[in-house]
């Protein structure tokens, strides 16, 4: 679980890479889409730093999966629309995985507590 951890501290300290160069390099439409991209890796690496260590089922350690599965090509699918203009065809699995994922995370914390 360490490992998911440090590649949350890692997609944190890239979401704070991505925020600044959309602030200062780019505009509009692609602006706004590196800021989401920034936003979304940010909120689930930090995520990821806190509930790693507290990780006590498989299904946690699913859900876990998911949420950096699908932060990852959600992000990443904003991000390369934004600099290359490739379509975003993954974010909407992404988006879906990170919506299993916190449901699965909800439902195991839910169980732990019985």
């Amino acid at each position: 679980m360490r490992a998911f951890a440090a590649v949350g501290a890692w997609l944190c300290a890239t979401a704070v890479a991505t925020s600044a160069y959309a602030a200062h390099a780019v505009e509009g439409a692609q602006q706004a889409r590196l800021q989401t991209a920034a936003l979304f890796a940010f909120g689930h690496g930090l995520a990821l730093v806190v509930l790693a260590p507290r990780v006590a089922s498989r299904a946690m350690r699913i859900g876990l999966v998911a949420l950096l599965a699908g932060v990852l090509l959600f992000s990443g699918s904003l991000a390369a629309e934004a600099l290359s203009g490739v379509r975003p065809r993954l974010a909407p699995f992404g988006g879906t995985l990170l919506i299993a994922g916190w449901l699965l995370l909800g439902a195991a914390m839910l169980k732990k507590e019985k």
